[in-house]
């Protein structure tokens, strides 16, 4: 190894936002979602996020992030598993419209519609004809979606090719993570500029006014994260509503009903920490 390449490589690792920042600034916008929560109830908004973007570029990590501290009766996360042979019989838009939010709703859409725009192709799950079709439609359904007055923000995360090939190894070797190296992934490096291509030409098709794509640079999870996090708040015309948050009761009285030994005898777990 020269010494450029070591240099370069301390560069890259000090680019990596520190932890304690990171937390610290995470915790900061997860109180502005929920803040953004009630304004959602409170309003009816309906809200479509759309995640695509690399396999292992982060998609997960940065739902998980948005997610964790709120409702999970506001906020949904559909990730749709391969359709069945019925669904296949349907129009292309179908499957996914009954998971569309009503008012008061998020949907987190972790893939969505726009698979036939990439991962369908390239992988061969579709037919030339029916992706050419779906790219000279998919921004009528987009605009169909804001003409109802849904807030759609469609999200496409971008990794380095380094950095992709760094996770698949990392789910290989590491025992909790193994579960998500999936035969996907594993075509994932032969085809990169077969994705490339793809989501250049899904760009084309529906990168449009009134539902732009926003890239997002995941090299970075923590910066990713952060980032996605503070633009998705920034999309969302939500205002802080002041609620009066009323005082803990304290327990009511009973007579002489003793709550501990009326569980005398039963199957405890085990002590083990």
């Amino acid at each position: 190894m020269t010494q450029d390449t070591k240099k370069n490589k301390k560069k890259k690792k000090a680019r990596r936002l520190d932890k304690k920042l990171y937390e610290k600034e995470l915790d900061k916008l997860q109180i502005q979602l929920v803040q953004m929560q009630t304004w959602i109830k409170q309003t009816g908004a309906r809200v479509v996020i759309v995640f695509e973007g690399r396999d292992a570029a982060g998609k997960g990590g940065i739902i998980k992030r948005i997610t964790e501290r709120v409702s999970p009766r506001v906020f949904r996360v559909v990730a749709l598993p391969a359709p069945t042979d019925r669904e296949k019989t349907q129009l292309y838009m179908q499957r996914y419209i009954p998971h569309l939010p009503a008012g008061g709703e998020v949907v987190i859409f972790d893939r969505s519609w726009y698979n036939r725009g990439g991962v369908e192709p390239v992988m061969g799950f579709c037919t030339q004809r029916e992706y050419e079709k779906f790219l000279r439609g998919v921004a009528g359904f987009d605009s169909f979606l804001t003409d109802e007055g849904v807030h759609l923000v469609k999200y496409w995360l971008t990794v380095d090719y380094e950095e992709q090939r760094k996770r698949f190894q990392a789910r290989r070797t590491d025992l909790r993570k193994q579960w998500k190296l999936s035969p996907m992934d594993l075509e994932s490096p032969k085809r990169w500029y077969k994705y490339s291509r793809a989501r250049d030409r899904m760009l084309q098709a529906s990168d449009t006014r009134n539902a732009p794509w926003y890239i997002v640079r995941s090299n970075d999870k923590r910066r990713a994260r952060l980032n996605c996090i503070t633009h998705l708040l920034s999309t969302i015309p939500y205002e802080v509503i002041e609620q009066d948050i009323p005082e803990i009761p304290e327990r009511s009285m009973d007579g002489e009903y003793d709550d501990v030994a009326a569980l005398e005898g039963r199957n405890f777990i085990p002590e083990v920490f």
